[in-house]
């Protein structure tokens, strides 16, 4: 109830009435799974680099429907940051504005639910863009795999203390490791891992 009263409001709020796709009841089968690649972990100042997502149908991940693009950065990027997601600034030739890569990412995933790894810092990332655009925060609805994980996890050990990184739940559930570390590749991994943990009914 609260969340119906609450995308009521949002949808009002909307500056672009081609979005109001995104306030559509989403299809029970379909999810998008989306990671970003970003200049560090502060949402108020930080930068996307990259966004990467991949839709799942029923039990298929649709790699040949994927989502991965490149953002256009008003500053160099850090040794720091390069570090981190491997992405240089000679990498970002033919990189798109925030502004496009922003409306072709809500296009993508439309009204589907959400999926990530952490999805919360992703969220945040995204609202940090499309609410200026377009006053509203992203209305989709929104799951963990972390959290999907953990409470799986917790009835095993109820006073233990879980690992949550990303290659341990990868290997948890005998997932493989795709070679290239990127936002594609890191949200085909979690799209594998949320399938994975949909049909888990015991984990080791």
């Amino acid at each position: 109830m609260f969340g119906s009263f609450k995308n009521y409001w949002q949808k009002r709020k909307l500056k672009d009435e081609r979005f109001t796709f995104l306030f559509d009841d989403p299809p029970p089968d379909e999810f998008v799974v989306f990671d970003t690649e970003t200049t560090g972990l502060d949402c108020k100042k930080d930068n996307i680099v990259s966004i990467g997502a991949v839709k799942i149908k029923g039990n298929r991940i649709l790699t040949n429907e994927a989502l991965h693009i490149y953002i256009k950065q008003e500053s160099l990027i850090s040794q720091e940051s390069i570090k981190v997601h491997r992405i240089r600034n000679c990498d970002l030739k033919g990189a798109i504005t925030i502004e496009e890569g922003i409306e072709r990412f809500l296009y993508f995933i439309g009204n589907r639910t959400l999926i990530g790894y952490y999805l919360e810092f992703d969220v945040a990332m995204i609202n940090r863009y499309i609410k200026p655009m377009l006053g509203i925060y992203l209305p989709n609805k929104q799951q963990d795999v972390s959290s999907i994980y953990y409470d799986k996890k917790i009835s095993l050990i109820p006073q233990g203390n879980i690992d949550l990184r990303f290659d341990t739940i990868l290997d948890a559930l005998a997932l493989p490791r795709l070679q290239c570390h990127d936002a594609l590749n890191d949200a085909i991994m979690t799209a594998m891992m949320y399938l994975k943990l949909q049909h888990s009914h015991s984990l080791r």
